[in-house]
């Protein structure tokens, strides 16, 4: 069996310019890389890293300080997602340049709306894989990008230079038959998040990408799981019921922003216009935290 892979996308913290603040993304990697034990660190690459906000040359930069401050302690997959192909294209070859290990594409909405045809997405995913030698995440997430149905999800799969599937949903139907029908099948290794971890690994997965501080419980998931301690596998899954349910109509963003910056590892807030947690939203997440494997750490005061 495969090891499980965790896949952790580090959260963008910003001056109060708006600029990225490479030391706190500094910190906020060497608490990916050290104590959640990522086996590969995105880049850029889904919606809570916050990087829609940036420009094309901000993005990119961004990408090259993730790299570099990973500094080759992990593998490092860039997100090159774009409406348009030719942008994606400049992304991977960017990527490819500062020695990135695999990009990770969003199934694309068509922009003149309408959802798009297997037909689109598989032109589209061809389009970019022949201009670049990087192995390619078909990333799917429902809302920013294309709802795909499971059998264009496997013809996309299919394709050569396809390599995992990074899987949104919490459809258990639906992951399990993916599973089967194409991580155990052999066409790609196939990760879901958070709620869907152990369940992933049951089943036969490969594992899960998330944000931190979800990849410090996830961490210890997968260990338990390796060591087929099944039952504290399970108790610790269930850290996932309420963290960060609970906070989700805020958004995932602000509230793993708020989760990091109470566990000592300070990201700042949400991209404005949009708030982060009120003083009472952050003190019941503080008293939620003291009750998972993040409250071995000394939390910072939450806001009175």
């Amino acid at each position: 069996m495969t090891k499980p892979g965790l896949i952790v996308a580090p959260l963008t913290p910003f001056t109060a310019d708006l600029k990225v603040d490479e030391g706190a993304l500094r910190r906020q990697i060497d608490y990916v890389v050290d104590d959640c034990g990522a086996t590969m660190v995105v880049a850029a690459g889904v919606e809570t890293q916050e990087y829609t906000y940036l420009g094309l040359d901000e993005r990119k930069a961004l990408i090259r300080a993730t790299i570099e401050l990973v500094g080759g302690r992990a593998p490092v997959m860039v997100g090159v997602s774009h409406a348009s192909f030719r942008t994606a294209i400049e992304l991977a070859n960017e990527a490819e340049r500062l020695g990135a290990a695999a990009i990770q594409l969003l199934a694309p909405l068509r922009p003149f709306a309408g959802p798009p045809t297997r037909d689109d997405l598989i032109a589209y995913f061809e389009a970019v894989g022949r201009e670049t030698s990087l192995p390619i995440t078909l990333y799917l997430n429902p809302g920013p990008g294309a709802d795909v149905s499971i059998p264009d999800t496997i013809a996309l799969a299919k394709l050569p230079r396809i390599a995992f599937i990074k899987e949104s949903s919490r459809d258990l139907a639906r992951v399990s038959r993916l599973i089967v029908e194409i991580d155990r099948a052999g066409h790609a290794r196939y990760f879901t998040t958070m709620q869907m971890l152990l369940s992933t690994l049951m089943l036969g997965g490969s594992g899960a990408t998330m944000p931190p501080p979800g990849s410090e419980i996830a961490r210890h998931i997968i260990d338990a799981f390796v060591a087929k301690d099944y039952e504290r596998a399970a108790e610790l899954q269930l850290q996932f019921a309420l963290f960060p349910a609970r906070w989700m109509h805020r958004g995932l963003a602000p509230a793993m922003k708020a989760a990091m910056n109470l566990i000592g590892v300070p990201v700042g807030a949400p991209y404005p216009p949009y708030a982060p947690l009120t003083p009472d939203e952050t003190n019941a997440l503080a008293a939620l935290l003291k009750t998972t494997v993040l409250g071995k750490r000394q939390l910072v005061q939450a806001a009175e």
